[in-house]
């Protein structure tokens, strides 16, 4: 039976997997770190491409040494999302990109959103928003920012287009993880006229075609196939967002399934058979990159939260969780907001972190931990209630990343988000997904009838040792805390652009 590698580059680093057709299993793993490019204005995030293709190299090699070779038939990349690759005409890097969590445009977006006629114009042109983490307003900032840079752009690609440009040599971009340009309409799935013709009318020749997700980027290079060790004739297939390639990877392919991520950023998604769209803006009315729709909720400020705290107090991860487990629910009324990097998902780019309720009782290490754990819990719950709202409610839900590694937070989570809580087998849920659509898109090419749920009903499995069960007094005091976080929110957001302003001063 064939082998499946399935990569996943993100904000820190590069995983990757090697699934096994004939155990079902992940056989082997491997991973790579990259950095952000330090020493950048506030709002700014930006990475070095050759970064990745560096860390990319690094992974496939290691995990090709531990494998039968001769059986690696597909690749499956999955990337960050919403990231600005800008090409010149060779298909040359023109400057760093831009990334997800880059709030460096929020005039771009607000000029975008006027140019267009209003938000309601927006979200019917594109059925998104304009916001910082999209591509749409990074390509604007270069043109208005970096007019020398942009006059030599003839390539737009995001970072997992990158990579399958680097692996094949072809400019591809399948539905998924470009309905996360908010230069697309998501309900037709075609590049929007409207929002392409606002920025620059020359860009629709900039951007790729626009391909099912089933459907081959195309082979691997024949040098990297020899680099590798690998033969020339490996697919690599469309691959997508990491949140895409994640929900194929926790089983999230069928309505009714829905999926948190809990790491540096954190996303809450569920797989729908029609666009859901939000007419306040507030959910992503993405695609998924399965032939469906992915309404999806992202906050920026998870697991850095939490480290932050980790750091402050000189704490090891085992010892954060004792101090999260040591505070009562609710931290005595301690309450975080906790916009560190602004916040995308409720739209506040120029927010930043606050604590409501420090007093004697409460100004300390056990008390500020778990309110910073409770603080991006409850971040995240924002959207999830908003979700509701829109029809798409949550039975059970699965968690991945980092926070799900901890049996102190899963129980949190459950009691905020007040639905069971259980984490996956295979916790690297978007290289995993990667490698399952390389297994979907080569069995097609083989001429096989399949579908994607006969490969991940076989693979994805659910770890019930780590169910979580939501109790009922604490769902009700995290209902009340949740609204007060949500009325500080409000408040604050008048206040935030001058407070900025002050701190750059």
């Amino acid at each position: 039976m064939s082998l499946f590698i399935g990569i996943d580059s993100g904000t820190q680093s590069t995983k990757a997997v090697v699934l096994d057709l004939e155990q079902n299993k992940v056989i082997a793993e491997a991973r790579a770190p990259h950095q952000l490019i330090a020493g950048l204005p506030v709002g700014h995030m930006e990475q070095h491409p050759r970064d990745w293709t560096a860390a990319l190299d690094s992974v496939i090699s290691e995990i090709a040494a531990k494998v039968d070779r001769a059986r690696v038939r597909g690749i499956g990349v999955s990337g960050q999302q919403h990231g600005f690759v800008p090409l010149d005409e060779k298909g040359d890097v023109i400057r760093p990109a831009k990334l997800w969590c880059d709030t460096s445009t929020v005039a771009e977006c607000a000029w975008l959103t006027r140019k267009i006629g209003g938000a309601k114009a927006a979200i019917r042109q594109a059925g998104l928003l304009f916001l910082p983490g999209f591509t749409a307003p990074k390509i604007l900032w270069l043109k208005r920012h970096e007019p020398q840079n942009y006059r030599r752009l003839r390539h737009v690609l995001l970072p997992h287009d990158y990579l399958n440009f680097y692996l094949t040599g072809n400019f591809f971009m399948e539905y998924g993880d470009a309905s996360g340009t908010a230069l697309m309409d998501v309900r037709k799935r075609v590049w929007s006229k409207a929002v392409i013709g606002a920025i620059d009318r020359n860009l629709a020749d900039w951007l790729p075609p626009l391909s099912d997700s089933h459907l081959a980027a195309g082979l691997l290079r024949a040098d990297l196939a020899a680099k590798y060790g690998l033969s020339t004739d490996v697919v690599v297939s469309a691959g997508g967002g990491d949140n895409m390639m994640g929900a194929i990877g926790t089983g999230n392919v069928t309505p009714g399934v829905v999926t948190a991520s809990f790491g540096t950023s954190g996303t809450i998604y569920a797989f729908a058979k029609k666009p859901v769209v939000d007419p306040e803006g507030e959910i992503a009315a993405f695609c998924s990159s399965t032939g469906g729709w992915l309404p999806l909720l992202c906050t920026m400020n998870v697991t850095t939260v939490t480290e932050q705290v980790r750091a402050l107090f000189g704490l090891d991860h085992a010892a954060l969780n004792a101090a999260v487990a040591a505070a009562p629910a609710g931290a005595g009324g301690l309450i975080l907001l906790p916009y560190l990097a602004g916040e995308r998902t409720p739209n506040v780019p120029e927010g930043s972190g606050v604590l409501l309720g420090l007093t004697n009782q409460t100004f300390n290490a056990t008390h500020l931990a778990r309110a910073a754990m409770e603080g991006a819990t409850m971040g995240m719950n924002y959207g999830l209630r908003r979700l509701a709202q829109l029809g798409v409610k949550a039975r059970e839900i699965r968690v991945t990343g980092g926070g799900a590694k901890s049996p102190v937070w899963r129980q949190l989570m459950a009691d905020i988000f007040g639905v069971p809580v259980v984490a996956m087998v295979e916790d690297e849920g978007a290289a995993l997904g990667g490698a399952l659509q390389a297994a979907w898109c080569t069995s097609l090419l083989d001429g096989n009838k399949v579908k994607l749920t006969d490969f991940t009903q076989s693979i994805v499995a659910l770890d019930e040792s780590t169910r979580c069960l939501p109790d009922r007094a604490r769902v009700a005091r995290y209902r009340e805390l949740q609204t007060l976080q949500d009325q500080l929110s409000l408040a604050l957001r008048p206040i935030f652009a001058r407070q900025r302003h002050l701190a750059a001063d």
